[in-house]
């Protein structure tokens, strides 16, 4: 299947599952969020270690691999602090409340800003976590099917928790259903514009596509161990994230041997 409709798959129809879980059980779903986000965490993790890094490390080297872990890392640290400063929700390095304010969803129900403002940050937000996330699979789908593959469904089984983080707030501000479920999977838009640039970049070279590899790895373990697990323990007020987050990791290994093995 061709990278760019999975990227759609995984982005759109991934938040948009997740804000259509939360409109039919109920917008109570923090602490199942957190569950779900943990254990999704857990499976980037692996396929951060286990596939972007060594491929990364065999297009080019450890070096470039590590410069790119770092940069990638870096960039969503500083976007992320910029986005927090706009939403006027203060320092990025700081842990949110709740799963709203991590996600900015909660600025679409505030009265003190325009919708449109609200809404844009919102989704630029969400699109801080999804483009690299497509960045890797456009280029992993270029370099290798099988690894597009994975990524797809890695990052699919991602969102799902994420838009029932995004909807969650929305349907208790007074949004309706439908309404939530439309917005929360246009935020998962941008995962297909990162799938873009990752197959552009892809078909440049291999030091192209072991950058890109590198730059989305360290990414998504910025935003997973900096973020997500510890927003999760905040949220869910115990370690039960942290017991999750390892079986996402087992998961994610037996995964990518049994895709390995077919």
């Amino acid at each position: 299947m061709n990278i760019i409709v999975l990227s759609i798959i995984a982005g759109v129809a991934g938040m948009g599952l997740g804000g259509l879980f939360t409109a039919l059980f109920g917008s109570k779903t923090e602490r199942m969020t957190s569950i779900f986000l943990s254990f999704a965490g857990g499976v980037m993790i692996s396929i951060v270690f286990l596939e972007l890094i060594p491929d990364s490390a065999e297009l080019a080297n450890y070096g470039i691999a590590i410069v790119g872990l770092v940069a990638g890392a870096f960039l969503v640290f500083i976007l992320n602090n910029i986005m927090d400063r706009v939403s006027n929700l203060g320092n990025g390095s700081k842990l949110h409340e709740t799963f709203a304010e991590f996600f900015h969803s909660s600025e679409m129900i505030s009265k003190k800003t325009s919708m449109l403002r609200s809404g844009m940050i919102m989704l630029f937000a969400i699109g801080l976590h999804n483009i690299p996330e497509g960045l890797a699979m456009g280029a992993a789908g270029h370099y290798d099917q099988r690894l597009g593959l994975t990524l797809a469904i890695i990052i699919g089984l991602h969102n799902i928790p994420e838009g029932m983080a995004v909807s969650a707030p929305l349907i208790v501000g007074g949004f309706s259903k439908t309404k939530s479920v439309v917005i929360t999977s246009l935020a998962g838009a941008t995962t297909v514009v990162g799938a873009v640039a990752g197959v552009l970049i892809g078909g440049v070279s291999d030091i192209a596509v072991a950058i890109s590899f590198s730059i989305a790895g360290g990414a998504m373990l910025y935003v997973v161990l900096g973020e997500i697990l510890p927003q999760s323990i905040v949220t869910s007020n115990d370690r039960v994230p942290t017991v999750f987050a390892l079986a996402g990791i087992i998961v994610g290994m037996l995964f990518i041997e049994g895709i390995a093995y077919y």
